[in-house]
């Protein structure tokens, strides 16, 4: 005998999910000036946690469209068709500007993509009405509150994240667009609330190991013309003793700094005078002619330098974050976030890696230095650290 249908878990009409996981409550109305056009894969229709939908559900006049060709689509046609806001295509790669620090000025119609790294690319790359449109990308500039998804890269968020920062800078309010993150928030508190409680969760099977080169940046080989590998020295004196040793407790302050763009071999190699008493420390550690130091130009000629050699969109690349600090206290511009390669080092394999020299030392010989001092020598070892990196990313 066959006994009636199962009768599935009630759900919300509106966010689809189980009326216990309604997240409707929390969900903000916010307006807009940018027309935001969301375009998501299939497979991530069925995604239970997914926020593409949450996210158009926060956003009036938002439009969410399901599918993988997109030419000839009637709706995303008309909304790429609208004089009053042209439309830019929110992607990472080659010519991608940076959204965060330089938004399109007046409103646009923000195309995103929504899926997998995978499907994006696909989605992306077999659809021309896309492929052509301007780019736009952005580094997060806090880590992803996605705790029940992994995602591939520290530097990656989910649908709802990217455009909560995007919206913030095109609308110039990015207090505004936090409000999103409460639907996301109680989303996620919710599925790990079950995740606790439930009695016998399902156990995912153990994923084979992964290579270290699986955990890299991607930022790296995504952004490979924006890389800009940065070393600096500091006038800096002993802190021990220091109205003995340090005059006036002046703080360190920059002396040289060496700018290299591994993707074209673009420098600057500066040095500056100090503006008060030269550390008797200071050409030692930084491998320099005290006389060079001293006669140096003023600070101002080294940061003019610099900015020549920027350019928007920028990636700064340094082994900590000692350098880029010395070169914005001394009243520099730098893109942010930067790019802590011993950071990433770290976390693709799991361990400390000690010095800079030392953990190049593991990747070949030591390139030819870009200009004088430490300074010059450890830019071009970040230049083979980012170069290396680069290649396993692209294997």
């Amino acid at each position: 005998m066959i006994g009636p249908a199962p009768i599935g878990r009630p759900r919300c009409p509106r966010c689809r999910r189980p009326t216990s996981a309604c997240y409707c409550a929390h969900l903000p109305t916010l307006t807009t000036r940018t027309r935001v056009v969301i375009l998501q894969h299939p497979r991530e229709r069925t995604v239970a946690i997914g926020t593409a939908r949450m996210a158009s559900l926060c956003l009036a006049g938002s439009s969410l469209y399901v599918g993988i060709d997109w030419s000839t689509h009637a709706g995303l046609a008309a909304a790429l068709g609208d004089p009053a806001r042209p439309p830019i295509l929110l992607y990472p790669g080659p010519g991608a500007r940076d959204i965060l620090r330089e938004p399109p000025a007046g409103p646009v119609t923000l195309i995103a993509v929504d899926g997998t790294w995978s499907q994006a690319k696909t989605v992306v790359r077999d659809n021309p009405i896309l492929r052509t449109l301007p780019r736009y990308a952005f580094v997060a500039p806090e880590a992803s509150q996605y705790r029940i998804r992994s995602e591939p890269d520290d530097a990656y968020c989910s649908t709802i994240e990217a455009l909560m920062h995007v919206l913030g800078a095109l609308e110039g309010e990015p207090a505004r667009f936090r409000a999103m993150l409460a639907p996301f928030r109680a989303m996620v508190d919710t599925q790990l609330a079950r995740q606790a409680t439930e009695p016998n969760p399902r156990r995912k099977a153990p994923r084979p190991p992964r290579r270290p080169g699986d955990r890299l940046p991607t930022a790296i080989a995504l952004r490979w013309d924006d890389l800009v590998c940065v070393a600096a020295e500091a006038n800096a004196w002993p802190y021990r003793d220091a109205a003995e040793h340090r005059p006036d407790h002046r703080p360190d302050e920059l002396i040289a700094w060496v700018a290299y763009r591994p993707a074209t071999g673009e420098r600057v190699v500066a040095l500056a005078a100090p503006t008060g008493p030269l550390s008797p420390s200071a050409p030692f550690h930084a491998e320099l002619d005290a006389e060079a130091i001293v006669t140096a130009p003023p600070r101002a000629a080294l940061l003019a330098a610099h900015a020549a050699l920027a350019r928007p969109g920028d990636l700064i690349c340094a082994w900590g974050h000692h350098s880029p600090r010395l070169f914005l206290d001394a009243g520099g511009d730098l893109p942010t976030p930067t790019l802590d390669l011993r950071a990433a080092a770290q976390h693709a394999l799991h361990r400390k890696v000690g010095t800079l020299e030392d953990f190049a030392a593991t990747l070949g010989p030591a390139p030819r230095a870009v200009g004088p001092g430490r300074a010059g020598r450890r830019a071009a070892l970040l230049g083979q650290v980012v170069t290396a990196w680069r290649d396993d990313l692209l294997r």
